[in-house]
């Protein structure tokens, strides 16, 4: 992750540079109006041109890097949105997969889903009309099924899988320091 941050540094530093020289330039053309307004003339008139056509080049150097920043950051949210995307499809894929592992019921399996999604045993049963009991029943069964004690171990089961799931641990910590950021890494599609 260390990696991204020189990128988001050279863009920031960019922007910063962007966004110093069309402040100056517009603080030039501002002033420049109140000196008309004031009929006063701060400097002599050739110096006074290639100020002004430094200014505007500031201008549309600041628009153009502008729209090159805009091009790459919408860009970049295009590619965060699809790797999401992908991750919330994975994620959907593994919640299906363990609950036919588990052998869940279409009833246990809406309730898990509502569960892991952090709903309450309240809220599960006003949205499934059905009532509360009935829903602590199957939430038992899905806890017994899948061999946990409760909702935050049933999440840490999807959690687990997710972070862990695309590559394999060495098999002890000391046969490689920087596995599990590495892991986390390629899951997320940095390395």
């Amino acid at each position: 992750m260390t990696g991204a941050r020189g990128p988001v540094r050279r863009l920031s530093i960019v922007v910063a540079a962007i966004l110093a020289v069309q402040a100056a330039a517009t603080l030039f053309f501002v002033s420049n109006i109140v000196f008309s307004v004031l009929g006063m003339r701060p400097i002599a008139w050739a110096a006074y041109e290639l100020i002004e056509l430094g200014a505007a080049l500031g201008l549309i150097l600041g628009t153009v890097l502008g729209a090159v920043a805009l091009r790459r950051s919408l860009r970049r949210a295009a590619e965060a949105e699809a790797r999401l995307r992908a991750a919330s499809g994975a994620f959907v894929d593994l919640l299906e997969e363990r609950f036919s592992d588990w052998a869940l019921t279409p009833a246990e399996r809406d309730v898990a889903l509502f569960a892991i999604k952090g709903l309450s045993i309240a809220e599960i049963s006003a949205l499934r009309e059905t009532s509360e009991g009935t829903v602590k029943a199957q939430t038992a069964a899905i806890y017994r099924k899948a061999g946990v004690t409760g909702r935050p171990q049933l999440l840490s089961l999807f959690i687990e899988d997710l972070i862990a799931g695309p590559v394999t641990m060495p098999a002890s910590p000391t046969d490689s320091p920087g596995a599990p950021k590495l892991v986390l890494e390629r899951w997320l599609g940095r390395s």
